[in-house]
């Protein structure tokens, strides 16, 4: 198995296809500075916090531990990399037209037996 270096993951460009299909310029959640950043630095990011590589200055020591979220975000990477972190992490909405209100199983609605319609001529 071949092995990654460093220089390979930094110029390798960041996409999230499973969140952000047509790319994170087109998504309408980031600005164009933040969406090249993250194109830019993202694989850099998501190669320190999988572990894959080691952080080798403070700067990458700053970004892994913004990542991990031990400290706030100062710079402008690490800004887009928390705002990322944060639209990806979003609770998901529930629709009008899809699952029903009530997701938990303990609650029961009581049905009685005489809610039928009677149309009287």
């Amino acid at each position: 198995m071949a092995t990654i270096n460093r220089e390979q993951i930094s110029k390798k460009a960041f996409n999230d296809f499973k969140n952000y299909p047509y790319g994170f310029a087109r998504s309408g959640d980031f600005s164009i500075r933040e969406s090249d950043l993250l194109q830019q630095h993202g694989s850099l990011i998501a190669a320190l916090i999988n572990g894959e590589i080691e952080p080798m200055s403070a700067e990458e020591q700053s970004l892994l531990a913004v990542a991990r979220g031990e400290k706030a975000a100062e710079s402008a990477v690490e800004k887009a990399w928390s705002k990322y972190q944060a639209r990806i992490n979003r609770p998901k909405v529930g629709s009008m037209y899809g699952r029903s209100r009530y997701a938990d199983d303990s609650f029961e609605l009581s049905v009685a037996d005489d809610d039928d319609i009677v149309v009287e001529d």
